[in-house]
């Protein structure tokens, strides 16, 4: 994983990480879990492998409110830090906003893309997906349905 290193804060600072080699899937997402958890109308997702991903400083809280999802935040900002799910096993994905530097992280889709908001609008030529982007395992079926 020589190569690529990038660095991720929360907005207080009190988490601290890195990233090592580069991501396998960048992507907006419209889904309305998401965007209830983040507090936004979508937030775009960076996939890692967990084991690219090196906590420097501070311990995330989590929650769960979907059995096998697990979101992680910081406990004093509030910041959103990331999102695993075993339906999609070695597979960590990290909110734009915990990167120092997210103009590095251009999307390559729009998932959820029937869930978007009517007045939220793109220009781009981005593949327009409805659902997951990634493949699941089907025995974990999708968190909706869980």
């Amino acid at each position: 994983m020589a190569g690529r290193v990038e660095t991720c804060a929360c907005f207080c600072g009190a988490i601290v990480a890195k990233v090592e080699g580069d991501p396998f899937w960048i992507c907006y997402d419209h889904d309305d879990d998401c965007r209830r958890a983040i507090g936004g109308p979508l937030t775009i997702w960076v996939g890692y492998r967990p084991d690219q991903f090196q906590l420097k400083r501070g311990k995330p809280k989590t929650f769960s409110k979907t059995p096998g999802v697990t979101r992680s935040f910081c406990a004093d900002c509030g910041t959103s830090i990331s999102y695993l799910d075993v339906g999609i096993a070695d597979e960590l994905y990290l909110t734009i906003g915990f990167f120092d530097y997210p103009e590095r992280f251009p999307p390559e889709a729009q998932t959820y893309w029937r869930l978007r908001l009517p007045w939220v609008e793109f220009a781009d030529e981005l593949p327009r997906i409805d659902e997951y982007s990634r493949p699941r395992n089907a025995k974990f079926g999708n968190p909706r349905d869980r």
